[in-house]
């Protein structure tokens, strides 16, 4: 029977050495008081100490004194299992010190693990990230040395080959939902998404573990059982954080309680951009140049993921050029139709039709549900590979990426040829590059590979690398030069700068 409780008192539910399974896409969904509680707590009384975190996505926003990064940089963390590191500084520099053990799998493999456990399962097979970084005989998943788990292995089955995934055994789930009815049912009625809250409680009941709840009230009215995400018999304790709904944060675009036409996206883009994290360097049209180049691939009808960063332009262009209205767009945390939701508010979408559990959103990608897919990159090279995943000095994450581009029929790379100082212009429809980047994005071997050019071939799948100057095409002999913009010199500013021929 579930109770509501103090957040304190939530947190002393918590015990050493427990697995907490985060149900939050970065800032989507992440109970922060949970967070709080549990933080303070620690401090106070040096426990829960060797804690395990695991979450499909990622959960941080960019800022080491918000969510879990305070207590990770405490110490009370052992253990981090996450598809995405980027936007959790405090955990990537924990990671890169040996202060604790952390690993990186796709985010899609991840949320279907949590289900696989929900239904007993103690392995989870697919074929996503087979010869990649996550393929045990190609490189680790692991972020350090002293992370020596080993859990993912190859298995063959009928001649073909997938990778096992362990499944998490959870302690503790932590869940953000809206409200909690007179039975503990919780909808989420004023969330942006549903993530896997479902199938993390579910699992944490298997595993006899304990499901903890942030709300933003508490209803005398029984929710109607369609709009119940997670049902009472699986909650334990519910927080009530009434002040959520007070900070101004909410966007009923997001939500779903209002509906956004294909002509209002650009107003609701621009006005979500204004919040982003990132500011792009002055004068700089690459992203915009590269952008409304990829857009030109989007055919009518067309099913669509688009991704973060560079990637997010081509939704821009698509509202501009009036396409937007005929293509269906998805986002990988569970949105379908609208448009995905710009800088940290990533992984909500704008207008959106249908907001599914993300396990279910990719059930679909991997079966070959998307036609084409935008996704941005920090390196390519001769073979076509990308790594989109190794930072130099750091780490980034795999996110989506491998899931998306595992059998979507066209992926279409959105990167810029160089970085660290590029400028690049439009004028009159010709390209002026006013600096050059000091680091190359095209080079003769990744770092580290999150696609796999080879793969791309053998499923017949159509890939392109789309710049500020050029487009490459993926083909037999590698990475192939298809198109140069009109005010490129092709041998100084492209072949000049590359050390393979393409």
């Amino acid at each position: 029977m579930f109770k509501i409780v103090s957040p304190g008192e939530a947190a002393a539910l918590i015990q050493d050495g427990d697995c907490i399974a985060i149900n939050s896409f970065l800032a989507q969904c992440n109970p922060e008081a949970l967070h709080k509680a549990l933080y303070e707590r620690f401090m106070e009384t040096g426990s829960p100490k060797g804690l395990r975190l695991f979450c499909a996505a990622g959960f941080g926003v960019w800022d080491s004194k918000r969510y879990a990064e305070p207590y990770i940089l405490a110490g009370a963390v052992r253990e981090i299992v996450a598809g995405h590191y980027h936007s959790m500084p405090a955990a990537v520099k924990m990671a890169l010190e040996d202060k604790i053990e952390a690993y990186c799998l796709p985010l899609g493999v991840l949320s279907h693990t949590i289900r696989a456990a929900a239904s007993g399962r103690d392995w989870h097979l697919s074929e996503v990230g087979v010869g990649t970084y996550a393929d045990p005989r190609v490189d680790t998943c692991a972020l350090n040395g002293i992370s020596k788990q080993e859990l993912v292995h190859v298995q063959v089955i009928e001649g073909k080959e997938y990778l096992c995934y362990q499944t998490p055994r959870i302690d503790i789930a932590f869940i953000k939902g809206s409200t909690v009815d007179p039975n503990g049912n919780i909808s989420f009625e004023r969330e942006y998404l549903t993530i896997d809250a479902l199938a993390m409680a579910q699992a944490t009941k298997r595993n006899g573990g304990k499901v903890i709840v942030q709300v933003e009230r508490v209803s005398h009215l029984f929710s109607r059982p369609r709009n119940v995400i997670v049902p009472g018999l699986l909650v334990d304790a519910v927080v009530v954080h009434e002040e959520e709904a007070d900070t101004g944060e909410y966007n009923p675009a997001l939500s779903g309680d209002i509906h956004v036409p294909s002509t209002h996206m650009d107003y609701f883009i621009n006005k979500l951009s204004a919040t982003s994290r990132r500011t792009p360097k002055a004068g700089d049209q690459s992203a915009e140049i590269i952008g409304a180049r990829a857009a030109r691939e989007l055919r009518p009808g067309h099913i669509v993921n688009i991704g973060i960063g560079i990637p997010e332009m081509v939704g821009k262009y698509a509202s501009q050029l009036g396409i937007l209205k005929d293509i269906h767009t998805t986002v990988e945390a569970g949105g379908v139709g609208g448009l995905p939701a710009p800088g940290v508010a990533f992984g909500a979408t704008i207008g959106a039709d249908m907001i599914c559990d993300m396990a279910t959103q990719f059930d679909f990608y991997d079966g070959g549900g998307l036609d084409i897919c935008f996704l941005g990159g920090l390196e390519a090279d001769a073979r076509g590979n990308v790594n989109a995943h190794k930072l130099p000095g750091g780490y980034a994450g795999i996110g989506g990426f491998a899931n998306i581009t595992h059998a979507t029929k066209t992926i279409v790379f959105c990167m810029s040829f160089t970085t660290k100082g590029l400028t690049a212009v439009e004028e009159n429809g010709r390209i002026r590059i006013q600096s050059e980047g000091a680091i190359p994005k095209f080079i003769q071997e990744v770092s580290a590979i999150s696609f796999s050019g080879a793969n791309a071939l053998k499923r017949g799948q159509r890939v392109l690398y789309v710049t500020e100057r050029c487009v490459f095409t993926l083909t037999e002999k590698g990475l192939t030069l298809t198109e140069v913009y009109p005010g490129v010199d092709e041998d100084k500013q492209i072949r000049d700068m590359l050390d393979f021929a393409c």
